[in-house]
């Protein structure tokens, strides 16, 4: 076995990293203190350094030098510029030893080129160089969570902080697009609703002024009194006077003279509205007060696309918030029929509320909702179905 050392070249240990140094024709090229030109052979190069003999001890240990480096290859001249620091010095063999820095990546890897393209017995040719420095010779450095470059507590405490903001906007722009597609596919909204009170109507019998009779609660028993009315004697004569009874001092007389009455609830009711004020003047059969009879049930009636005819069927369930109030209440539709009873495009439908609605909130508007989705008692049930 041939175990003959290689004497062109040495291998030196620096950074924990082993380069290999060659011997290459060569020459450095740079200005001394004095700015005069020097030039020395080189001795041998690494990826990390050089040696040179300096018999004329113009480096010493410690300085910094910018230089430019000439090899001599078979058909070219290359040039590469570098920045030194003599790093060592042998008095005897007047061997200087040098430590590159500040190389940039394309110096970097044309050098590495040239000292592998040596080793390898490679003869050199500009298309190589141009080739080398076309593509990209170096990646990044790896990440050393124990080196210097670790984040700290607040570095740390920033980045989940970050994190965390964008997995919260990512699950809001989730649940706002869940919810849109699920209101698009599983909810339907009515075009109009109110709180429908069957009412009763009491008009006014005569013209004249009107003076309400109804306490402070508004309720009033079947055949009670609920206003008084007072109306001219003429009014109450027109038509029943002939030519002879209508001389101008006869009107006069009779237009002077008031007559009274009473209006009477016709049930057990409680006054919703009074639409005349106490002493306003009506006319005959003007509406005066709305009554609700005491055991009628408030319900919502609501308007619905007649292309919702499936959804908008009796026995479905029903959603709806009055106005006025915030949390919402539900029931089921009881009634439907298309609206005004005529051949229309809108679908009217009766909702029985399942709490009692107050009389009071007659006419007030409603939002009424169709949730026809999957709910969380179904799938409750199903899963314990499952599990038995």
């Amino acid at each position: 076995m041939n175990t003959a050392a290689n004497v062109n070249v040495v291998h030196e240990s620096e950074a924990q990293r082993q380069h290999a140094r060659v011997k290459i024709p060569a020459q450095v090229h740079y200005l001394n203190k004095s700015r005069e030109p020097i030039e020395l052979s080189l001795s041998d190069i690494s990826a990390g350094g050089f040696s040179v003999i300096d018999k004329q001890h113009a480096l010493q240990i410690g300085d910094f030098h910018k230089a430019r480096l000439q090899f001599k290859l078979d058909s070219f001249n290359l040039g590469i510029d570098i920045e030194f620091q003599v790093r060592s010095l042998d008095s005897d063999s007047n061997r200087v030893g040098c430590q590159l820095h500040n190389l940039k990546p394309r110096e970097q890897a044309t050098l590495r080129h040239l000292i592998s393209a040596y080793l390898g017995g490679e003869l050199v040719s500009s298309g190589d160089l141009l080739s080398t420095l076309q593509r990209d010779n170096f990646t990044k450095a790896r990440k050393n969570a124990s080196g210097g470059n670790a984040m700290g507590v607040f570095g740390r405490l920033k980045a989940v902080t970050f994190s965390l903001a964008i997995f919260l906007v990512g699950l809001a722009a989730f649940g706002f697009i869940f919810k849109s597609v699920y209101g698009l596919y599983f909810v339907t909204h009515a075009q109009s609703a109110q709180v429908n009170v069957p009412s009763l109507q009491v008009t006014m019998p005569r013209e004249g002024t009107v003076q309400s009779l109804i306490g402070v609660d508004g309720s009033v028993a079947k055949g009670a009194p609920i206003a008084s009315f007072s109306a001219s004697m003429l009014e109450m004569l027109k038509g029943h006077l002939n030519d002879e009874q209508l001389d101008p001092a006869n009107v006069e007389s009779l237009f002077g003279k008031q007559v009274t009455g009473t209006l009477t609830s016709p049930c057990d009711c409680k006054v919703a509205r009074q639409l005349v004020a106490d002493g306003q003047f009506a006319s005959k059969g003007d509406v005066i007060f709305e009554l609700v009879p005491q055991n009628t049930r408030a319900t919502v009636l609501a308007s619905f696309p007649f292309r919702n005819f499936a959804q908008a069927r009796i026995g479905s369930r029903a959603s709806f918030l009055v106005a006025g109030e915030d949390t919402p209440r539900h029931g089921k539709i009881v009634r439907s029929s298309l609206h005004e009873g005529g051949l229309k495009s809108d679908i009217r439908v009766e909702i029985e509320p399942e709490q009692a609605l107050n009389s009071s909130l007659a006419g007030q508007p409603v939002e009424v909702v169709l949730d026809r989705g999957p709910s969380f008692d179904w799938m409750i049930d199903q899963a314990l179905a499952a599990g038995r």
